[in-house]
C-alpha cells in the first residue's frame, strides 16, 4: 500500500470510511479492533470519521476499541470531521439541521473529539460542510490555533468548491491539506468542472468520498457500468469494486478512496484495486459506459 503525503502527514492510498461503524450489529471493541486489523494487514492505516456519524456515536465506538487495545491508537492515523448540527444525539433538541463554523463550536468539537475517541491528537480535521455563515477570519484562526496547540496536525475541508477553499484559506497561515469531496464513475462532474483540476494544479491531494456511488453502481442505475467492470474485474481476478475503485486511483490527480463497509469479508478486499492495471482506453471504456454516451 502506497503511502500518500497529505499535507505534513503520511497516509494510506486507501483510507477506511466509518460512517457505518454504529449500523453493525457488532459495534464491539473486539469487533472493531478485528476491523482495523483487517485494513493494517494490507497497510490501510488511515481511519476516516466524523462527529456526526452514527448520529454522534461513531468516535466513541473506536474510542471504546482504542481504549480495549492499547498500541491500537498509534498504528493509525484518524481523520474527523465537524460543523454538522443535526437533531440527533447530543443535538437531538435542535429544531432544524444547519452548520456551524464558528471557533466555539469548532474547539468544543474537537474536545468532544479527542475525548470519545480516547486520543491527545487528531491527525487531520475537516471542515464538513460549506457554511453559508462562515465568518472566514473567525473560522481560520481558530484552525491555526488548534493546529499550533498541537491537537491537531493537520487541517482541510470536505465537500468545499474552489471559492469556498479560496475563502477560508485566504484567512490562514496553515496550509488547506485536502478536501474529500464525491467521486465515483456515476459520479464523474468534479472530473469536469473544474474541481478535480484546480485541485490537481495545487498538487491538492483529494479524499474521495463514496467511491462505489452510495452502492448505486449495483443496482439499475449502475447496469451498463457494472458490465463492463465486471469485465475488466474477471481479466484481472477482482471484483467489480476493485475495478470501480482503480478507475479513480488510475487518474493523475492524487485521489484517495475512503472505502466504507462493514463486513469483514468486504473489508479484506478493500486493497483489491491495487491489482488493478487500468490503461486509457480502458478508462475511457468505463467513463463511456458510465455517461451512457461516447465522449465528444
Amino acid at each position: 500500500m502506497d503511502r500518500v503525503k497529505v499535507g505534513p502527514l503520511e497516509l494510506s492510498r486507501i483510507l477506511y470510511g466509518m460512517w457505518r461503524l454504529g449500523e453493525d450489529e457488532d459495534t464491539s471493541p473486539a469487533h472493531v479492533q478485528k476491523k482495523i486489523e483487517t485494513c493494517l494487514a494490507q497497510g490501510i492505516t488511515t481511519m476516516d470519521q466524523a462527529d456526526i456519524y452514527g448520529g454522534y456515536t461513531a468516535e466513541a465506538i473506536l474510542g471504546d476499541a482504542f481504549r480495549a487495545a492499547p498500541g491500537l491508537r498509534d498504528r493509525v492515523e484518524i481523520v474527523t470531521k465537524c460543523d454538522i448540527i443535526a437533531p440527533a444525539g447530543r443535538y437531538a433538541d435542535r429544531r432544524v439541521k444547519y452548520y456551524d463554523t464558528s471557533a466555539h463550536h469548532i474547539t468544543a468539537s474537537v474536545e468532544y473529539s479527542l475525548k470519545a475517541m480516547a486520543t491527545d491528537v487528531i491527525d487531520l480535521l475537516l471542515i464538513h460542510r460549506p457554511d453559508p455563515l462562515m465568518h472566514h477570519e473567525e473560522t481560520g484562526q481558530a484552525l491555526d490555533t488548534l493546529v499550533a496547540s498541537g491537537k491537531v496536525r493537520a487541517v482541510g475541508v470536505s465537500n468545499f468548491k474552489r471559492h469556498d477553499w479560496s475563502l477560508l484559506q485566504s484567512a490562514m497561515e496553515t496550509p488547506l491539506a485536502t478536501n474529500q469531496i464525491e467521486l465515483s464513475v456515476l459520479h464523474t462532474d468534479p472530473f469536469t468542472d473544474g474541481e478535480v483540476a484546480w485541485m490537481q494544479e495545487k498538487a491538492v491531494p483529494i479524499m474521495a468520498w463514496s467511491p462505489l456511488a452510495g452502492g448505486r453502481l449495483f443496482g439499475p442505475e449502475g447496469a451498463q457500468t457494472r458490465a463492463v467492470l465486471t469485465r475488466v474485474a474477471t481479466e484481472h481476478g477482482v471484483g467489480p469494486e476493485a475495478v470501480a475503485v482503480a478507475w479513480l486511483l488510475r487518474h493523475p490527480a492524487l485521489v484517495l478512496p475512503v472505502m466504507g463497509t462493514n463486513t469483514l469479508r468486504r473489508i479484506k478486499g478493500l486493497s483489491d484495486a491495487l491489482k488493478v492495471t487500468i490503461d486509457r482506453e480502458t478508462w475511457f471504456e468505463i467513463y463511456t459506459a458510465a455517461l451512457g454516451h461516447e465522449v465528444p
